[in-house]
């Protein structure tokens, strides 16, 4: 068994690409073995910097021998055929091919024998296909060559049991040397095998694994952090791309000037990490609420590789009072023990800060109010105004749904909606975009405003995923909920839904934010009531034609209300069963919820159509429950195959006079009270009492199918409304349709 190193060393590998990249490495090369036969060698990958790395232990020294069989024409088929066939096989007599028979009579068969091939000619061959169709995000060409490759490639290290494979690719011709740190060991040296070449890159400061660059980094700063009596900011997406940037990670410790520490530590955590890569460090000490702007990480950023925050639910950053100190990882051990480094960071770090801090200066010459008409000058999409447009109905809608949410004050929620999106227009947040409600929150502070009004501002946005938090005041449920919903009405108005992985406007991640912000605080309201609110504010502001008539200068076709509902209520249904599903309720019992909105019940109270879910899926689950849902089946069975060869419905109340057998007057007897028990139950909003009183209905169903022929025709049509009153009764809390099994 052999063991193969592969080395791709190149210019610096974007930190982002790293990762990916040598899984890909990995992926490829193992497919391509696995291809040719080679099974069960365990493959490991690196990415440094500079290098993409492989070592694969347990190779064979050749390939498996394959025995192929190709079937041929049967015997006695005409010479072209037979021709055509030593061909294919690459025999050169039909006397080399054996005959066989099956049940379709004697056929040639050609057998032959490949021997296994030398696994440093298959690596030779592996190799320079995998470098030419690397899958790169972006890749470059340099010099006059045709290579594509992230950066310029400048050497290929492969050996295979201690031997290079011979290699020649792009000029380039692989060979067993590699090279150490690019200032600290640039020179190169010769390796024979994986333990030599990862102990040699660590004599010349090359730390080849990425996890323990990871933990190399978060051990010294942890260190440096416990010695200052400070708290290290836990950031595993920062921790991950600055382990990417360097290969021999020097965490070191800075200090940010004390005429820096009045701007909001939000904005000083956010320049750090953006731009500088930095590590924050907080106080031991707990920011309590009442010092925080706002009640909610603001997660809403650019990047996705930038989702964990620095900043703390409660406001503050994690642990405490942000620290006058951050920490910054060097790719080199300086003889001065970093001193220079360091103050090299600072006098940065120092430029950004005043940057910021003439940002957060200029922005609050302005209230937040003065700032709204601006929202005129920003769009919010073509076919639906400005943004100052949205915040106007943002204000209206969040106005009639204080009404549902505990605690929240109509006018202060018209006030939050009127000037959530006023930050816009600050040059803080064009700097820094994820900052946007936050930053609202402290402008609002600064212009006076309620306390309640600036926490609303900055969690409007929240949730902005299944794991944010929801908003946690009265105020900020309210605007959040209008935002969210307004959104979700104008673009399904203009048609703009979401398919397939695509959604540009992140419309499922509102309609999920609005049923947990729903659920989660259980807030009573109708759906549909409210989403007709949303589609008269843009008709007022005469922006999208939802209904007959062509608005004056801005003939845009829109969807009516009606058709707006029609669209936009499935999609809630869908996100709604994604939202249980994973907390393990069924799909089609949230679908037998809906459907009875098709049956004149309207099924828009979330919060009521989950208790509903809840108490069917509980129903279900027992015996009888099991027992009733097969009897239901039976009788919408017959029903259906009866009412379409009579082409009318059986509804209505059967003549008792005609009710002849003791099992279906039992049964009709038991339907009128479960029926009606059931209704005061569903009235009342008692779920479980209403499925207990369908329960009842068990036994005398399973009587009557037992002991009644319904198709008797005397009494056929009798029967077969007393069947459809089974079918109403159940109907009463789900369409059991609509449930499977």
């Amino acid at each position: 068994m052999s063991e193969l190193l592969l080395e791709l060393f190149s210019e610096e590998i974007p930190a982002r690409m790293q990762k990916r990249a040598s899984e890909d490495l990995q992926r490829l090369v193992t497919d391509a073995l696995k291809a040719a036969g080679v099974t069960g060698a365990n493959a490991r990958a690196f990415a440094t910097p500079r290098r993409l790395a492989l070592v694969i232990d347990s190779l064979p020294d050749k390939t498996p021998d394959v025995k192929e069989e190709r079937k041929g024409p049967k015997v006695g088929a005409p010479q072209q055929a037979i021709d055509g066939f030593l061909r294919a096989a690459g025999l050169t007599s039909i006397d080399q091919a054996t005959v066989q028979e099956d049940k379709k009579g004697a056929f040639y068969l050609a057998v032959t024998e490949k021997p296994g091939r030398d696994m440093a000619d298959l690596i030779a061959e592996i190799v320079p296909e995998v470098i030419r169709n690397f899958p790169w995000p972006k890749s470059m060409r340099w010099g006059t060559g045709t290579l594509r490759w992230v950066r310029p490639l400048h050497s290929i290290l492969c050996i295979l049991d201690g031997k290079v494979v011979p290699i020649e690719f792009e000029g380039i011709s692989a060979d067993s040397m590699t090279y150490g740190h690019r200032f600290m060991s640039p020179d190169g040296f010769n390796v024979k095998s994986f333990a030599e070449y990862e102990e040699k890159l660590k004599e010349a400061k090359v730390i080849l694994d990425p996890q323990k660059r990871i933990d190399e980094i978060r051990e010294v700063a942890l260190f440096l952090a416990q010695e200052a009596g400070l708290h290290l900011v836990e950031d595993e997406a920062l921790l991950q791309e600055v382990a990417g940037l360097v290969e021999w990670p020097v965490p070191l410790m800075g200090r940010i000037d004390d005429e820096f520490m009045s701007v909001p530590q939000e904005v000083l955590t956010s320049t750090m990490r953006a731009n500088q890569k930095y590590f924050a460090l907080v106080t031991p000490f707990e920011t309590t609420a009442a010092q925080s702007p706002q009640g909610e990480d603001k997660e809403n950023k650019p990047h996705p590789e930038e989702a964990q925050s620095a900043v703390s639910k409660d406001g503050g950053v994690t642990g405490g009072k942000l620290a006058p100190n951050f920490i910054v990882v060097a790719n080199i051990a300086a003889h001065d023990g970093g001193e220079a480094i360091v103050n090299g960071n600072e006098r940065v770090l120092r430029a950004r800060f005043a940057d910021a801090r003439f940002l957060w200066d200029q922005d609050r010459k302005q209230t937040l109010t003065s700032r709204v008409p601006k929202l005129q000058e920003v769009v919010f999409h073509a076919k639906l105004g400005s943004v100052h447009d949205k915040a106007m109905r943002i204000g209206k809608l969040a106005r009639e749904l204080a009404a549902y949410v505990p605690g929240a004050d109509a006018e202060k929620a018209q006030i939050a909606g009127e000037l959530c999106k006023a930050d816009l227009t600050t040059g803080m947040v064009g700097e820094f975009p994820e900052l946007q409600g936050l930053m609202g929150a402290y402008y609002a502070r600064n212009d006076g405003l309620d306390s309640d009004i600036a926490q609303a501002i900055a969690e409007h946005y929240s949730p902005l995923g299944p794991t944010d938090d929801v908003p946690a005041s009265a105020l900020g449920k309210v605007v959040a909920l209008a935002d969210k919903l307004d959104t979700l009405v104008g673009f399904f108005g203009i048609q703009q839904y979401p398919t397939g992985s695509k959604d540009p406007f992140a419309l499922r991640r509102a309609a999920l934010g609005e049923i947990r912000s729903t659920l989660e605080d259980d807030l009573r309201f109708s759906l549909e009531a409210t989403i007709k609110l949303v589609v008269s504010a843009y008709n007022e502001q005469r922006i999208v034609k939802f209904d007959s008539g062509s608005p004056v200068g801005q003939p845009l076709e829109g969807l009516s209300a009606e058709q707006v509902l029609a669209s936009l209520l499935p999609f809630f249904a869908d996100r709604l069963k994604v939202y249980l599903r994973d907390r393990g309720a069924r799909h089609d019992l949230v679908d037998a919820v809906f459907a009875l909105g098709q049956e004149g019940k309207p099924q828009d109270d979330l919060v009521l159509i989950v208790k509903r879910v809840e108490a069917l899926s509980d129903f279900l689950g027992t015996e009888d429950g099991r027992n009733l849902l097969a009897g239901y089946k039976r009788a919408v069975n017959i029903l259906k195959i009866e009412e379409k060869k009579d082409g009318k419905s059986f509804d209505g109340a059967p003549d008792s006079a005609k009710l002849v057998e003791p099992e279906e007057k039992s049964l009709a007897e038991a339907i009128k009270k479960a029926s009606s028990d059931a209704e005061s139950a569903v009235e009342a909003e008692d779920f479980v009492a209403a499925m207990g009183a369908l329960a009842l209905l068990r036994a005398p169903v399973d009587a009557f199918f037992e002991k009644v022929k319904v198709n008797d025709e005397a009494y056929r049509e009798n029967r077969l409304k007393l069947l459809a009153q089974i079918r109403a009764a159940l109907h009463t809390v789900a369409d059991f349709s609509k449930v499977e099994g």
